[in-house]
């Protein structure tokens, strides 16, 4: 992969009034990736999208895609974006054709060159047989995929969308998820924000965001990985007295996470085996599973997820 920094984000800070809303997130996008900012709700993302995407003014920091400064230099980093919304942009009582030419003629696109794109981009994104339906009528994944073709018009360096696959049924998000990964083979450098787990497998790099901040940057597995063994989750009726119970048997840190107990093992199967024969009656249910996102998510900030 390319190590040429696509974007730089220094340090930024954003605050709506009192409330604190980035705390001086640093991060560098390489030219050619898939990065994935990963959060839950109000976890700073969406102002971050909102910052990249030059639509609030920068308080504190800096963000330079290429070599424009997004503060300084606001139009010229537009000119380097292609950006999907997470609400729907498209014109729904237009056609499909009808939105690329007027999104184009905005960028000074006009003529047999804007012709040219809109062909281009509506074969790429396989919508180029509804050109002519009036939006509405298209499907939630067709939608998206014609706001791909008319976000990539102007040949923008970097895509960036937030929450790109909102209201996708399974198979439109995979769908979503491979023209990305088609895009980026082509050289796009993609950012996508999410708070859906599964998703963010998907992505070459993830960001976790929590409270604002980076709390994680690294590729899936190795965010996986880092938490080392598998995972054996318990169910009990009384978790918090059989976590203590587990604490003092194998001397081990061990979680109490939405009324089920969970520990790390470098030995998954030992310890489920000394687990069942120790506590027989107060184990209703046993698990072992590879650590997963939510798992990194808790290590890093001790809280759920989806909290």
């Amino acid at each position: 992969m390319n190590t040429t920094a696509a974007i730089r984000i220094n340090e930024i800070r954003h605050h709506y009034g009192q409330r604190e809303a980035l705390g001086g997130v640093s991060l560098e996008v390489r030219e050619g990736e898939i990065l994935g900012l990963l959060g839950p709700n109000g976890s700073g993302k969406t102002t971050l999208f909102k910052l990249l995407a030059t639509l609030m003014p920068i308080q504190a920091g800096s963000i330079t895609v290429g070599e424009a400064d997004a503060a300084r230099q606001p139009a010229a980093v537009r000119a380097q974006l292609g950006v999907v919304f997470q609400s729907p942009s498209l014109d729904k009582k237009l056609r499909v054709e009808e939105n690329l030419r007027h999104h184009g003629r905005l960028y000074g696109l006009s003529g047999g060159t804007l012709r040219t794109r809109i062909d281009q981009e509506l074969e790429r994104f396989g919508v180029a047989d509804r050109r002519r339906d009036i939006v509405e009528t298209l499907s939630g994944g067709l939608q998206r995929r014609a706001e791909l073709a008319q976000a990539m018009l102007h040949r923008p360096r970097v895509l960036v969308l937030d929450e790109p696959s909102a209201g996708l049924d399974p198979a439109a998000r995979s769908d979503l998820w491979r023209r990305l990964a088609a895009a980026r083979a082509e050289g796009l450098t993609v950012i996508v924000t999410t708070h859906l787990l599964e998703e963010a497998e998907r992505a070459d790099r993830l960001a976790i965001l929590d409270g604002g901040r980076v709390v994680a940057d690294d590729t899936p597995a190795a965010l996986r990985n880092s938490i080392g063994g598998d995972t054996l989750t318990l169910r009990t009726d009384e978790p918090e007295a059989l976590a203590q119970a587990v604490r003092e048997r194998l001397q081990r840190e061990v979680s109490v996470i939405d009324r089920l107990v969970r520990l790390e093992s470098d030995n998954a199967a030992a310890d489920a085996a000394q687990l069942l024969a120790a506590f027989p009656d107060r184990i209703s249910e046993l698990t072992i599973g590879r650590p997963s996102l939510e798992d990194v998510f808790f290590s890093r900030t001790g809280k759920l997820f989806h909290d």
